[in-house]
């Protein structure tokens, strides 16, 4: 099966609740009580109010200058607007060997998982991938990033629990420099409640592979959890002021029928969606495209 198909088999949620009855709705006629409709439509699924205010604005400008009547040719205005609003697709900067990814999100939003993935994406592109479990304080990160490893075929440099983070990073970016990996993937702790901490943290590790790692390209991706909502948004803005975050890694679509979490992310912050995650399997996370996300939501 191709990305595509599990694609659509894990947003069926989302079509199934909200985005599948749309084009029944313009069947009825493209009018204010169906605006006013599709409004309700796209907040109960998430999409967030204000960014729901933009799309039906810019729908109601559409379907009138181009006098747009017919239901197939509305569905495929509103999905263009959805596509232009998530901008162009965002591929890793990974133009340096090595270079270095920094994985950070609170616990539970499927972060470990999510460095495996890539790790085996990255791995199926050609490329050597070392990973550093930086995460030294959470109990049995080192260990389930271990399995994970080892479950990929990449090898894992880490130290005891509770060991300096900084210090793991220096090991891993010198270990990368001498195994001629292309890419250095760090786990890192993704604590909120004491952000001047997590900020101190992440600022430390920065220095390590600014000093070893000068000229290397580098990617912050956070990972977001789809199934909390809006609360993914909130926890977003948190690290957005906490670390210069590249790109975002949108887990568990498959378990969520508000699969318009997405376009309310990516229009309050206005940081590009790298990869999405659809389900269980070591394949299940690819990178993110934005015409094939929309079009899987209606299809």
């Amino acid at each position: 099966m191709g990305f595509f198909e599990k694609l659509k088999n894990g947003l069926f949620k989302s079509k199934n609740s909200f985005f599948g009855g749309i084009a029944r709705l313009f069947r009825r006629g493209i009018d204010e009580d169906t605006l006013d409709e599709l409004e309700e439509i796209l907040i109960s699924a998430d999409v967030g109010f204000e960014t729901t205010e933009m799309i039906i604005d810019k729908l109601r400008t559409l379907t009138k200058e181009e006098k747009i009547k017919d239901a197939d040719k509305a569905v495929e205005a509103l999905k263009q607007i959805l596509i232009e609003m998530i901008g162009e697709n965002r591929e890793l900067k990974l133009e340096t060997s090595p270079s270095v990814i920094l994985v950070i999100g609170v616990n539970g939003v499927g972060k470990t998982t999510s460095i495996a993935k890539i790790s085996n994406y990255l791995k199926s592109e050609g490329k050597k991938v070392m990973l550093a479990a930086a995460d030294t304080f959470r109990a049995g990160a080192i260990e389930q990033l271990q399995i994970w490893a080892d479950r990929v075929g990449v090898e894992l440099i880490k130290q005891s629990e509770g060991s300096d983070p900084a210090a793991v990073v220096y090991d891993a970016v010198n270990a990368a420099k001498k195994r001629g990996a292309d890419v250095l993937i760090v786990d890192t702790a993704g604590r909120l409640h004491n952000k001047k901490n997590l900020m101190a943290e992440l600022a430390k590790i920065n220095r390590v592979i600014d000093r070893e790692l000068p000229d290397a390209c580098r990617e912050t991706l956070l990972v977001l959890d789809s199934t909390t909502g809006q609360n993914a948004v909130n926890q977003a803005k948190e690290f957005k002021n906490a670390a210069d975050i590249t790109g975002l890694v949108i887990t568990k679509l498959d378990g969520t029928a508000k699969g318009g979490i997405v376009f309310s992310i990516k229009q309050e912050l206005d940081i590009p969606v790298k990869f999405i995650g659809v389900g269980e399997q070591i394949d299940d996370l690819q990178p993110f495209d934005a015409a094939d996300f929309v079009n899987a939501l209606f299809e």
